[in-house]
């Protein structure tokens, strides 16, 4: 029997960072186990995306991820198995978190949108599930 949690996308949330506002700019601050939820050991950010592509498309076993419009818009559609839900990111001072074992997927990017994303762990191969069959089967796993 696996012992691994089961998150749900009711588990997955949108977070507000704080926003720190003057005259001359403002400035957002994420940080690891205070804004954002686990602590954070990879930075990477998704840019340059043509009109009508999509990124994403694959679940993690254990990597949970903090997704940020830190530039333009763009939707994150998360799926446990069971429930679909699409979030639109477009303030960079908001936040998704999206715990381990849900499938993402990202689109809808407007022109100029980056997607900065915050890990909880460094890139592991092994912890991705990219066929959504098998996405399936696993987000099934221990719950007979």
């Amino acid at each position: 029997m696996n012992n691994k949690k089961r998150y749900s996308i009711d588990d997955c949330n949108v977070v507000s960072l704080p926003k720190h506002t003057r005259p001359n700019g403002n400035l957002t601050v994420a940080e690891g186990n205070i804004s954002v939820p686990f602590d954070i050991r990879r930075v990477y950010y998704l840019y340059d995306i043509p009109a009508g592509e999509e990124r994403g498309g694959h679940a993690h076993k254990q990597l949970q991820q903090f997704f940020i419009a830190v530039s333009g818009s763009f939707d994150v559609i998360i799926d446990d198995g069971d429930n679909r839900r699409t979030i639109t990111l477009n303030r960079p001072f908001t936040g998704l978190h999206i715990r381990p074992g849900i499938w993402r997927e990202l689109n809808n990017f407007s022109s100029g949108a980056v997607c900065l994303v915050l890990a909880s762990e460094h890139y592991d191969e092994d912890d991705y599930i990219r066929i959504y069959d098998e996405f399936i089967a696993y987000s099934k796993e221990d719950k007979q």
